[in-house]
C-alpha cells in the first residue's frame, strides 16, 4: 500500500463524522471535561480520574502571572497597533522562549535523561562544564516557589509524587552544594517532574506551558481590545527611553546629493 503524504492518529472523519482517537466527537460533547479532552489528545488514552486532576492543576497553575511577562506585554503591545484578537493571541505565543515558559521542556530532558544517575554528580558535571539546569531559580522566589509545593501536595495525594519528583528535589539540594546558592525548584520544574511521572514525552513541555497560558493571554487581549485606545501602549520617549547614540549631526558634504 502507497504511503500518503500526511499521516496522523490523532482524528479522522468516518463519512462526515469526527472521530477524536478512536471516539466520535459528539459523544465526547457534555461528557469529557476540557482537560480531559487534551489528555486524550496529547497521550491518545482517555484520563483516570486522578490523571484528570493532576492535569487540570497544572494547567491552573500557569493560567495567569501579571501583565508583566514578555508574552502579555507583547499582546497587547500587538493589539495596541490596531489587530484582532487572533494576532494579539499570536503574539504573545511567539514571545514564550527560554526565559519565559521555555524552561518546562527543557527541564522535562533533563529530567527524563538523568533521572537514574547521581544528582550531586550530574549537578557538578552541568555546572563545570557552565550548563544551566532548566526548572530552578525565580526571579522573585528566594526560598521556594509557592506553586510548586502546592503541585507537589497534589501529587502526592493523587499517586504521581515519585521517582522525577524526588530527584528534583535531591538537584535543588545539590545546586545549592555546590554553587553555595539557593535556586528554587520553580513551577516549570515541578511541572516537568510531575508530567514525567505521568508518561509524557519531554517535547511536549512548551505545549503544556502554551496550553495553560493561552486563557490568560486571551484575557489580557481582549481587555487591551475593550479598556484601551489603540496606539495607548506608545512609549514616552521623555520619561521611559535613554539614547545612547551619537548627538545630532549633519551629513557629510559627499553625502549631500540631492542638492
Amino acid at each position: 500500500m502507497e504511503r500518503k503524504k500526511w499521516r496522523t492518529a490523532i482524528s479522522f472523519h468516518k463519512g462526515h463524522e469526527p472521530y477524536v482517537r478512536g471516539y466520535r466527537l459528539e459523544e465526547l460533547v457534555g461528557n469529557l471535561t476540557f482537560t480531559e479532552a487534551i489528555y486524550l489528545v496529547l497521550k491518545g488514552e482517555l484520563p483516570t480520574e486522578k490523571e484528570a486532576k493532576m492535569l487540570d492543576a497544572i494547567f491552573v497553575s500557569v493560567v495567569e502571572h501579571s501583565i508583566a511577562p514578555p508574552s502579555v506585554i507583547a499582546a497587547r503591545a500587538v493589539i495596541s497597533g490596531g489587530n484582532p484578537m487572533n494576532v494579539g493571541v499570536g503574539a504573545g505565543v511567539l514571545a514564550f522562549g527560554e526565559a519565559h515558559g521555555g524552561a518546562l521542556e527543557g527541564a522535562m530532558k533533563f529530567l527524563q535523561e538523568n533521572v537514574e544517575k547521581d544528582p550531586l554528580k550530574v549537578v557538578e558535571e552541568y555546572l563545570s562544564a557552565g550548563r544551566r539546569i532548566p526548572g530552578y531559580g525565580h526571579r522573585f522566589y528566594k526560598d521556594f516557589d509557592p506553586r510548586t509545593k502546592k503541585l507537589f501536595e497534589i501529587a502526592k495525594e493523587l499517586g504521581f509524587f515519585g521517582k522525577y519528583c524526588e530527584f528534583a528535589l535531591e538537584v535543588e539540594k545539590a545546586i545549592e552544594k555546590v554553587k553555595g546558592k539557593r535556586l528554587v525548584l520553580n513551577v516549570d520544574g515541578a511541572i516537568a517532574a510531575i508530567t514525567s511521572e505521568m508518561g509524557f514525552d519531554w517535547r511536549l513541555g512548551k505545549g503544556f506551558f502554551i496550553i495553560g497560558r493561552i486563557p490568560g493571554l486571551v484575557a489580557h487581549v481582549y481587555e487591551e481590545l475593550t479598556m484601551e485606545k489603540p496606539f495607548s501602549k506608545r512609549l514616552d520617549e521623555e520619561k521611559e527611553v535613554e539614547y545612547l547614540g551619537p548627538e545630532p549631526r549633519e551629513l557629510p558634504e559627499s553625502y549631500k546629493r540631492r542638492k
